[in-house]
């Protein structure tokens, strides 16, 4: 009782601060009491001066020591503030003396129409559903974290299920009415824009917003989720057709809000409508393609939020992971349409070619790239689509009007093959070899930054990637694992694929004769051709013949003698024949592959017929005493040899430091490398061979 007199004391405490608020405003809106106010007033009581101990607790001494009387006769020489003027109203017959007493002194009395309408408050249950409210707050502050996450799942799917609403009841239907009745447009145009929408709100609207609503509403009871979830997650693949078909259809949606004025009247109508919100088409269909996203965040902080010992741990769990299944079928949806967007830009800048537009290619680089010249030292600027079946090498169009490249050549990736070139001319080039062509390739040019190493090795690493794959499903046309005899393998393995595969072409620089018959090219009687078979280069007599090429459509092709015979099983003529080789018929190439030193020199004085000439000069493995001059890297015969032994070799004249002299008996060669290392080299490699046999190995090596 104690403790209720005294919540009580505090309640009317609280209504008297109001009261005498709301008096003071009415007192200061006069300016003068008029007189049949102050007669009115002194029939209702006395003005009072306001008790410091009202807002004190109960029993609490007073600090101002002035009586009343004094406080009261200074009223008049203070200004008045909102809290000092209260009138005392004479006590009604329901309030008793105790009251007046628990209240204590230094409190004042109550006026009647506030106590009474305080005590209908108290006995309609005003103040006890007020408390209750405070309660109810209270216990929602304090409310578990996994239930908040449950309401917003629930008021967000309220909102979604109203969207899907506003597209399938709304936009899809108008539209639909509109293409029957005006025929300005088809009603495929409309089903292709909304896609599988009209399923996608049966699904929510009629299964689960319901379920959900339901097991909310017996949360108290059944406080789970997780298995509502999992009847929802295997129809999220519906969502699949929705995102693929998104693109197209604000494609077409764009195309014939800007041609079609009935098409546009309607969006324009429903988007202007309050139930749109301000928001255009575009934004609402695009709330499915977010949906899924975010059931996947709800849930996983709702398992997050959930005790360990929760009776929904392990259906929420179950349910986070088929959730995310279904997302990852969704991002697979929007992956598999952005690819074929891609891809289908592609065809577009290719012109569109019929036999390259297939939905199953994949796009793997593309990319500028410089084509070695086999004619001429030089590149020239082309354009590489590398897909996981082909690479396509194209020609950049000058006038790009409708497609921007034409297809030179398709090179399919089963059986293609790609390797690094070690090419001081051309570095950063690489070999790509296929059954349609091969071709000789260099790192795009990039300003400030030079060829780049790394981009070369990433069309090395794409090509080689493709070839892997595609090699895997094509198990059978797998390349013959080389046996024991390695080279025998590899040169059989090259004879097997003559005419098959495109042959790297040798570039016409690099030699000065034919490379089958051994004679001197000239610019008038005989002129450069290549062998489309092997590649190399020979005269015109040497490959005045035809054979089909499997790679070219098995079409007739000018090839060289040696490939003829092979390709057609003809007899080799009599009056063709190999005649025994002469000591300076030594392959080039061959001699510098396994060779003790071989580079260029520059070949000085009179003795080899000009002022000054270039000569490829190599000290062969199995000859080496002998020194072998070549025009160039790749002829099939020397020009000259210089038997080394006996000669000595001594540097040339002090105002060039890169050149050294061979002498002997009165003869003199003289050359210049092209560095002072180099030349230090050499001098060392002829000095030793000069010396004779004793200075070399077992296998040929010079020795010291």
């Amino acid at each position: 009782m104690e403790r209720e007199g005294d919540n009580l004391v505090t309640v009317f405490n609280l209504l008297t601060v109001m009261e005498d608020n709301r008096a003071s405003h009415k007192q200061q809106a006069k300016d003068r009491p008029s007189p049949k106010s102050c007669s009115a007033s002194s029939r209702v009581g006395q003005l009072k001066p306001f008790s410091p101990g009202l807002l004190e607790t109960p029993g609490a001494e007073t600090k101002d020591p002035r009586s009343e009387q004094e406080q009261h006769g200074s009223m008049s020489k203070k200004p008045q503030t909102l809290m000092e003027p209260l009138f005392d109203m004479t006590p009604g017959p329901w309030q008793s003396e105790s009251l007046e007493e628990q209240l204590g002194p230094g409190h004042r009395a109550v006026s009647t129409r506030l106590l009474s309408s305080l005590r209908n408050k108290i006995s309609d249950g005003v103040w006890r559903k007020s408390c209750e409210a405070t309660v109810n707050i209270s216990k929602q502050l304090q409310e578990p974290e996994e239930n908040k996450i449950v309401r917003e799942l629930l008021e967000t799917e309220q909102t979604y299920v109203s969207r899907l609403h506003l597209l399938d009841q709304v936009f899809f239907e108008e539209l639909l009415k509109e293409a029957r009745s005006s025929k300005a447009f088809s009603e495929d145009v409309v089903k292709l824009i909304f896609s599988n929408i009209s399923s996608i709100h049966q699904f929510h609207s009629q299964f689960f917003l319901p379920e959900l609503q339901r097991r909310v509403d017996e949360w108290a009871a059944v406080p789970r989720i997780g298995d509502v979830i999992q009847k929802l997650a295997p129809f999220l693949k519906m969502y699949g057709e929705y995102v693929k078909n998104f693109e197209r259809a604000a494609e077409l949606l764009a195309i014939w809000m800007e041609k079609c004025p009935p098409f546009q009247e309607v969006i324009t109508r429903i988007q202007n409508s309050e139930v749109c919100g301000n928001l255009t088409l575009q934004h609402h269909m695009l709330e499915p393609v977010q949906r899924i996203p975010r059931y996947e965040l709800l849930l996983k902080e709702y398992v997050q939020k959930l005790p360990a010992d929760a009776p929904d741990q392990a259906d929420a769990q179950k349910a986070l992971d088929m959730i995310f299944s279904a997302a990852q079928h969704s991002n697979a949806a929007i992956t598999e349409m952005e690819r074929l967007q891609n891809l289908w830009d592609v065809y577009q800048r290719l012109g569109l070619e019929d036999d390259i537009v297939d939905p199953s290619n994949e796009l793997l680089q593309e990319g500028p790239i410089q084509k070695i010249s086999f004619r001429h030292s030089s590149t020239m600027e082309r354009y590489l689509f590398l897909f996981n079946n082909m690479l396509l090498y194209c020609v950049p169009k000058v006038i790009q009007v409708g497609a921007q490249f034409q297809v030179r050549t398709r090179i399919d990736v089963a059986g293609m093959k790609v390797r690094e070139l070690n090419d001081v001319e051309f570095p950063h080039s690489f070999l790509v070899s296929g059954k349609q062509r091969t071709l000789e390739l260099q790192a795009q040019y990039v300003l400030f930054w030079g060829r780049s190493q790394e981009e070369m090795n990433t069309w090395i690493q794409s090509c080689q990637r493709a070839i892997d794959q595609i090699g895997k499903r094509h198990e059978t046309f797998k390349a013959a694992v080389q046996g024991p005899e390695g080279d025998t393998e590899e040169h059989q393995l090259k004879s097997e694929e003559l005419g098959i595969r495109a042959p790297q072409w040798v570039r016409d620089k690099m030699v000065t004769m034919c490379m089958r018959c051994k004679t001197p090219f000239n610019v008038l009687t005989r002129r450069r051709h290549h062998c489309r078979a092997c590649g190399y280069v020979v005269c015109a007599k040497c490959s005045d013949y035809r054979a089909r090429l499997k790679y070219d459509d098995s079409r007739l092709n000018r090839v060289c003698l040696e490939c003829y015979v092979f390709l057609t099983g003809n007899l080799l003529p009599e009056d063709k024949e190999d005649k025994k080789k002469g000591i300076l018929e030594k392959e080039s190439s061959k001699v510098s592959e396994q060779s003790l030193m071989c580079s260029f020199l520059q070949l000085l004085g009179d003795k080899w017929g000009k002022a000054s000439s270039r000569g490829w000069c190599v000290i062969p493995r199995d000859d080496p005493l002998v020194l072998y001059i070549y025009a160039a890297p790749q002829d099939m015969k020397a020009h000259t040899s210089i038997p080394l032994l006996g000669y000595q070799v001594t540097s040339g004249p002090l105002a060039d430091p890169r050149a050294f002299q061979l002498q002997q008996s009165g003869l003199v060669y003289s050359f210049r490398a092209e560095s002072e290392d180099l030349k230090g080299q050499w001098m060392k490699a002829i000095d030793r061979a000069a010396r004779g046999p004793s200075f070399t190995g077992a296998e040929g090596e010079l020795s010291d």
